[in-house]
């Protein structure tokens, strides 16, 4: 009887720990389970974020390829499209309006020629010459389309930020607006970026920058 007594307390004992075992396995499988899902969440996200990037530089180079082709007359409010010099001039001085304009337009054709990072460099060293020139709003918006197109996010949202802030009645103020919220959108804040999405179309309900936020609006609710 002791001897059976002996076996069954073993049989026990085995299935217990082959129990332990499968326990501990069922948990592994399930901790592997999440950890590929977290993968691909991850790797849905990049390539998420890497479309929204091509799809911002493309439209950010449809318009440009645009305004490169209408050539409109300058206006005081932007003067985006002025047709521009090759390179910044040498001479340029503080002060001086016209100087000012010639090294705006020449930072700004760098942007027409897609050289990005030398755009970013250009309008950066206009702005530490002109930091409230005329065109002091248009470089920030431009800096921030920049950014935005190599998904630096934190600059980008500093940049349409400035314009809001210090030049509330700039004519890039709606578009710096939709521009904040587009940064807002795709930091996952997506309440911020619906409550700047409808400051855009109620403060300027008749502009691009509102047409746009009623799509982006749309898209966030479907």
């Amino acid at each position: 009887m002791g001897a059976m007594a002996s076996v069954s307390a073993n049989d026990s004992a085995g299935l217990s720990a082959q129990g332990q075992l499968f326990m501990q396995l069922q948990q592994m499988q399930q901790e592997i389970a999440a950890l590929r899902g977290m993968v691909e969440e991850q790797q849905n996200q990049i390539h998420r974020l890497t479309e929204e990037s091509r799809d911002r530089y493309q439209a950010l180079d449809s318009r440009l390829s645009h305004e490169q082709g209408a050539q409109p007359v300058v206006s005081d409010t932007d003067t985006d499209t002025v047709p521009p010099p090759a390179n910044p001039p040498a001479d340029v001085a503080p002060g001086d309006p016209a100087k000012e304009q010639q090294f705006y337009e020449a930072s700004y054709s760098l942007i027409q020629a897609r050289d990005f990072d030398r755009a970013q460099q250009a309008f950066t060293a206009f702005l530490g010459r002109y930091p409230q020139g005329k065109y002091a709003a248009n470089a920030y918006y431009w800096l921030g389309e920049i950014a935005l197109v190599k998904n630096d996010l934190q600059a980008a949202g500093q940049a349409f930020a400035s314009v809001i802030q210090d030049w509330p009645q700039h004519a890039k103020v709606a578009d710096s607006t939709y521009k904040l919220a587009v940064v807002e959108q795709r930091l996952g804040r997506f309440e911020r970026a619906e409550a700047m999405f409808r400051q855009v179309i109620s403060q300027h309900p008749s502009s691009s920058a509102a047409n746009l936020a009623r799509q982006d609006l749309q898209r966030l609710h479907q």
